[in-house]
């Protein structure tokens, strides 16, 4: 087949659509190399890259990070990547669509994913700009795909219950790590790395992007709460992007400078010694279409807990401890039961490892393979 992915989620910094662009894109080629596959960053290429790859500088971030926010700017530049699909001749027998909404790109088959629901379910956890696109575009463009890719079983029924979906239109492929890069490494291989970071000898671990959905003003509280013996024995290190809504985070956090690590956005090989080295991760997020941090913990033989929501005990299983995101006393009594037991958080690292196992990159590709064959 003749397949096109669109991947201008690459040319951003990595996070969690983009993480699932460039893994897929590649296993795909890897698992499958029979096909032709193009990519689609606003032109069409037969090479596969990211901006990861090139090794962008932070200046180049921050001015993205600064168009951004210039009102209509995100909404132009989509028109005009959308517009070059539309008014090439090329033509596939397949396209990939991993972000949503399909553009304009012509094939004789259209598969999306769906991540997850959360621009209409949760509306306030987004730019208005987004939000808006969404309620213009998604309805009427989904309509294109012959089949739709959840990430998890929790997401395809919420496809199914509250938004109408054809059960046999909707297909559940769960998400995979890369191996490459997350696996227990020996700590004292990591010593470079934590005077580099300047991280504590002992800490709490969250990565994500500081905004609503993923709950960081609840966790603080809860870490506030923890007693004073543990807050001088445990830090609380976060890793990610400043994201957006954060200024209560922001300011909590240059309170709580001497306690509280903030390392913003990390490459994948830090990201990996950091799984190894922190006593324990923590993602008390409010709402998730699959949660790759804990998979990438569990990997590293780093113990979890997660909130007892959305697709977080679908994918984490027996190998995790868990919370509720909204109570911020038992994320403080959860905290202070596993930083105080080291069996406890020994048995969730093994738990986790066996779990881990059952999620590949390369099993995932097959799945795509299976429903775009379907």
């Amino acid at each position: 087949m003749r397949v096109v992915i669109n991947t201008i989620p690459l040319l951003s910094p990595l996070t969690g659509i983009g993480k699932y662009t460039w893994q897929i894109s590649r296993a795909l080629a890897a698992v499958a190399p029979e096909h032709a596959y193009s990519y689609y960053y606003g032109y069409y290429s037969r090479k596969l890259f990211c901006a990861n790859q090139a090794d962008e500088s932070k200046g180049v971030n921050r001015l993205k990070d600064a168009l951004k926010n210039i009102p209509g700017f995100g909404r132009s530049l989509r028109r005009l990547k959308g517009a070059a699909a539309v008014l090439s001749p090329q033509r596939f027998e397949l396209y990939f669509e991993p972000n949503y909404i399909p553009i304009g790109i012509r094939a004789r088959k259209t598969v999306v994913t769906v991540p997850d629901f959360s621009p209409f379910l949760h509306p306030q956890w987004h730019r208005r700009e987004l939000v808006e696109y969404f309620q213009r575009h998604f309805a009427r463009r989904i309509a294109q795909a012959e089949t739709i890719i959840t990430i998890s079983d929790f997401i395809r029924q919420q496809a199914i219950d509250e938004f109408g979906f054809e059960a046999a239109r909707v297909k559940t492929v769960h998400l995979g790590y890369d191996r490459e890069v997350f696996y227990p490494t020996n700590v004292d291989d990591l010593l470079g790395l934590r005077e580099r970071l300047h991280l504590p000898s002992r800490f709490v671990l969250f990565v994500g992007s500081i905004e609503p959905r993923k709950n960081l003003l609840r966790l603080l509280q809860a870490y506030q709460l923890l007693s004073d013996r543990l807050r001088r024995e445990v830090k609380l290190v976060l890793a990610g992007f400043r994201g957006w809504e954060n200024r209560e985070v922001m300011a909590i956090l240059k309170k709580l400078e001497g306690d509280v690590h903030y390392l913003g956005y990390v490459t994948e090989q830090d990201l990996a010694a950091l799984y190894n080295l922190a006593d324990l991760f923590v993602y008390p997020s409010l709402y998730e279409g699959f949660g790759l941090p804990p998979l990438e913990a569990m990997a590293c033989g780093c113990p979890v807990l997660v909130s007892r929501i959305a697709s977080l005990p679908e994918v984490c299983g027996e190998a995790a401890a868990y919370l509720d995101p909204e109570n911020v006393e038992e994320m403080t009594a959860e905290l202070t039961r596993l930083l105080e037991d080291g069996t406890a958080r020994g048995q969730l690292a093994t738990k986790g490892l066996e779990r881990a196992q059952l999620f590949s990159w390369e099993r995932s590709a097959r799945e795509h393979l299976a429903v775009f064959a379907g």
